[in-house]
């Protein structure tokens, strides 16, 4: 994660007791209304209080009436170095840590995001925020297809992030967002083995997208055993019975040049993921 240097100078005994009880009390991200009960003030004149701290760097601003508590240990000499996924969940009032940033938590791959990617059914602006140093992705898609998600805890607070099953779902239906299909591809064996299949398949039906099930099957299939599925045919011929008509591109957004898979109605606009002789 990335971190940012700010001189923060000294603080009031007020005003370090209260952020130290938001903190202590599980409310690193707060609303005003708990500021006002930590510090003991009516909630209408805390205002002032509320912009000297943002202003000063121990508070940080996330949305309209959401602050976030930057650790006091650190110091008035500070590099603030947070959970970045709390922040991410509080963006606005719906989200979860999701496409690449997600398919890092759950240890698929290696490579660290350098944007946090957030889902979320709301609609916000700016979709691309900087916030302590950090640079947030905000995803807006439609109420129907957010689902599939899990809270977990972090330092002084909680995040929500998508499920195993959802986040595999999430990347083969926009690949641009985790690092690309061949991110993707290679990630995809050690996903099929932490993934609940019949979740993966229920998952699947709620997304309601023809592309995303022609590119899981040519994907799986093309690759065999490298991506172990149970009941291995039975669920390649439920997903090839789904399929909606036109070709999809293996990368989305993509050109649309290249063979095509006419098993799976993929355009093979990426080459080396898919084997050789598995176009036609």
């Amino acid at each position: 994660m990335r971190k940012t240097k700010k001189t923060r100078g000294r603080l009031s005994a007020e005003l370090a007791n209260a952020l130290s009880r938001l903190a202590s009390g599980g409310k690193a991200v707060f609303s005003v209304s708990d500021f006002a009960e930590a510090i003991g003030r009516p909630r209408n004149r805390v205002w002032r209080a509320l912009t000297f701290l943002v202003d000063r760097g121990w508070v940080a601003r996330l949305r309209k009436g959401k602050y976030f508590v930057v650790p006091l240990e650190a110091g008035p000499e500070s590099t603030w170095a947070e959970d970045a996924l709390v922040v991410a969940s509080h963006l606005t009032d719906r989200a979860a840590a999701a496409y690449w940033t997600a398919c890092h938590y759950w240890n698929w791959t290696e490579q660290v995001p350098r944007t946090v990617f957030v889902q979320t059914p709301r609609r916000v602006r700016p979709q691309e925020q900087t916030i302590l140093g950090v640079q947030y992705r905000i995803v807006c898609l439609s109420q129907p297809k957010f689902f599939g998600t899990v809270k977990r805890t972090a330092g002084r607070g909680f995040f929500t992030v998508t499920d195993r099953e959802k986040t595999l779902v999430d990347a083969l239906d926009r690949p641009e967002l985790c690092g690309g299909i061949r991110q993707v591809a290679e990630m995809l064996p050690v996903a099929a083995e932490a993934v609940r299949w019949d979740k993966v398949d229920e998952y699947l039906k709620r997304m309601g997208s023809g592309a995303i099930y022609k590119r899981l099957g040519l994907l799986v299939e093309s690759r065999g055993k490298k991506v172990p599925v149970p009941e291995r045919k039975r669920r390649l011929e439920a997903w090839h019975g789904r399929l909606t008509g036109g070709y999809a591109s293996l990368e989305p957004g993509g050109l649309k040049m290249g063979p095509v898979n006419n098993r799976w109605l993929v355009r093979l606009n990426v080459r080396g993921i898919v084997p050789e002789g598995a176009a036609g």
